[in-house]
């Protein structure tokens, strides 16, 4: 391989690589149409709010079950989680099977995008 094909080469690896990276990363704008229309009925994006779920603001980076005034499952305080873009992946996907015995009655978000937007939603509304 000469030498001007493996510059060649590299570049078109880093690009794709790169690429990658950046649509997993998800859309905070994209993730506060989905968080509006699948999360917020049970949990406010305020710090100070309180539903039928904990507020979600600040969650990002955080232990599971650590928000004070919530009455966490159980299982939720068992799990040992922080809330991470790999964590809450998983969790968001499938929160039964992820977290068994968790209050959260929710069946999961299935599309991979919506949770990557969520995600990157999520971590825009940290606490101040």
């Amino acid at each position: 391989m000469t030498k001007h094909k493996a510059y060649l080469l590299a570049a078109l690896l880093s690009g794709l690589l790169n690429a990658g990276v950046a649509q997993a990363a998800g859309s905070a704008t994209a993730g506060q149409g989905v968080y509006s229309s699948q999360c917020a009925m049970c949990h406010s994006n305020q710090p100070s709010g309180q539903g039928i779920g904990p507020s979600l603001a600040g969650v990002y980076g955080k232990p599971a079950a650590a928000q004070s005034g919530y009455d966490y499952s159980p299982a939720m305080k068992a799990a040992h989680l922080t809330w991470n873009d790999a964590t809450l992946d998983k969790f968001l996907a499938a929160p039964q099977a992820t977290v068994p015995g968790t209050k959260m009655p929710y069946a999961g978000l299935t599309n991979a995008a919506d949770r990557a937007d969520v995600i990157a939603y999520l971590a825009s509304i940290a606490k101040p």
